[in-house]
């Protein structure tokens, strides 16, 4: 029997179906592996296809505690794969679709030959080396030599959960990927479970009424944990693959949902949409970002575009390897006043918080140091390289990796990630921000360490408009010394799954003479 006191994504739609098995979900893109369900879902059909995939699954071969890679192109049924995977008790490994064909490749040996699932038009030509795999499986598409279909496999009996243990590998997924080759995450559902707890009081209070729609990387637990909390109430859950302003501005303006969670810089270029017609946020009541800190500006225009009586903005502050372990919330008010900055408290009774020196010694509220946490919260390992992941516990504390500082009210602020810290300007997300809120026609700019150990700053502009020198010089005064201004298009940036910049690559670029 699965523990009361775990999460499973191989159940989490079986079982709510059994309370909502009417419950709407709608997509902005038909599922690849079932098109012909169009975009218009129940829980019901949902939790059937995730059966179905179990037994096909089994019939293939797949047995507990295989591991099974996914990586294939970006579509909802990554999501409806991963559950049939730990349903029958083997592990899914969410791999990005945005990672090329030699970081796969290399992903595939560290999992020590899994299953891989992909499809035929991220396979064709990506050069992944499937000798790396036990066995691959293409679940929609076209079949490649040395692969095999899915749906060969179809009807093939189903069989009864058999889901791993509260304390055993469950789900991997892997980190960022900002300094190097992305690390391979081990989850637990007990782990998982613990992130819930709290995240479901406060749902209960603030989701429980409203529809839900979620803009975000399959391939992060995060995501699960939110589709979780989505159809827990039975009510319309809305999943959009592309975040593109242009096509989610009609399909929130359609369906209306109260409640909108992306990753920060989704919302970042979602400003667009407080103007669009239809008013496609004016019925979002709670917004909820998480992964990183959100820029205030934009915190401001979102809750501007809002009609609901006190909007608020809900931010998430964790990584891959925690979940979350600070939440905060601000309303228009208090985010016009500055208050959207702080990423938030520790949350109580699930998370310990410390801000320490180079020591490891605590250092008093309000100087900056080094983030550490202490929770249930926490992954067991990374795959294949166990001591790399035990270098970052300070005798059980897990060191996050980021510069911060907390006030007299315990409030978590960030300043840095340690790598990206730049000594000459003390604070480059705070810069960051600065010239954000002082250039609406900023997408996106970050402030990476130069050849001369220097703060240089790289922009986006929205529609790749040419940037005014004038208003550059006028934004930029009084701030620490900054190097030359480079402007790139945004497509140029290299990103993360969750829209994050890879400052390593983007330096490495730039070195490389990179142009807009």
């Amino acid at each position: 029997m699965p523990s009361k006191n775990a999460f499973y994504i191989g159940l989490m739609f079986e079982r709510a179906a059994a309370q909502h098995p009417s419950a709407p979900v709608v997509l902005d893109a038909p599922l690849q592996l079932a098109p012909q369900d169009g975009t218009e879902l129940t829980l019901r059909q949902l939790a059937g296809h995730v059966r179905e995939l179990a037994a096909r699954l089994v019939a293939a071969g797949v047995r507990r505690a295989d591991r099974v890679a996914i990586h294939k192109s970006n579509n909802f049924d990554i999501a409806l794969l991963a559950a049939a995977v730990q349903r029958i008790g083997a592990v899914p490994a969410l791999l990005s679709p945005l990672l090329d064909g030699d970081t796969v490749s290399q992903l595939l040996h560290r999992l020590e030959r899994p299953w891989l699932l992909t499809d035929g038009d991220r396979l064709d030509g990506s050069g992944i080396e499937l000798a790396a795999a036990r066995g691959v499986l293409i679940t929609a598409g076209s079949e490649l030599p040395g692969t095999e279909r899915l749906d060969a496999y179809a009807g093939a009996p189903v069989p009864a959960p058999d889901v791993p243990g509260p304390h055993d590998p469950a789900l991997i997924t892997h980190t960022s990927g900002t300094t190097g080759l992305p690390k391979l995450v081990v989850q637990t559902p007990d782990a998982l479970y613990q992130r819930l707890r709290l995240q479901k009081v406060v749902a209960a209070r603030t989701w429980r009424q409203e529809s839900v729609a979620l803009c975000m990387s399959f391939v992060h637990a995060r995501f699960y944990t939110a589709v979780q909390l989505a159809i827990a109430y039975g009510n319309p859950l809305l999943v959009a693959v592309d975040p593109d302003p242009a096509k989610v501005g009609p399909l929130f303006a359609r369906y209306r949902p109260g409640v909108v969670e992306t990753q920060p810089n989704t919302f970042v270029d979602w400003e667009v949409l407080a103007g669009a017609v239809g008013r496609p946020l004016s019925s979002v009541r709670y917004f909820s970002a998480t992964f990183d800190a959100m820029h205030p500006r934009t915190v401001q225009v979102l809750l501007g575009a809002s009609v609901r009586r006190s909007p608020r903005f809900f931010q998430l502050y964790g990584q891959t390897e925690t979940g979350p372990v600070a939440a905060g919330s601000c309303t228009l008010r208090t985010a016009l006043r500055g208050g959207a900055r702080s990423v938030g408290w520790p949350l109580p009774g699930i998370i310990r918080m410390r801000v320490v020196d180079e020591q490891g010694r605590r250092v008093r509220r309000g100087r900056t140091g080094r983030v550490e946490v202490r929770s249930r919260t926490r992954a067991v390992t990374y795959l294949g390289e166990d001591a790399r992941f035990r270098e970052q516990l300070n005798d059980g504390w897990w060191r996050m990796g980021d510069l911060g500082h907390r006030d007299l009210l315990g409030r978590l602020y960030l300043l840095d990630r340690e790598v990206d810290h730049i000594e000459s300007i003390g604070s480059s997300l705070e810069v960051e921000d600065h010239l954000m809120e002082q250039l609406p026609e900023l997408r996106e700019v970050v402030i990476v360490a130069g050849a001369d150990g220097g703060a240089v700053p790289v922009v986006c502009t929205r529609d790749e408009k040419p940037l005014d020198e004038a208003r550059w010089l006028a934004a930029t005064a009084g701030l620490p010394a900054l190097g030359k201004v480079r402007q790139l298009p945004f497509d140029a940036l290299p990103l993360t799954a969750t829209s994050k910049v890879r400052r390593s690559e983007l330096i490495r670029l730039l070195e490389a003479g990179v142009h807009g």
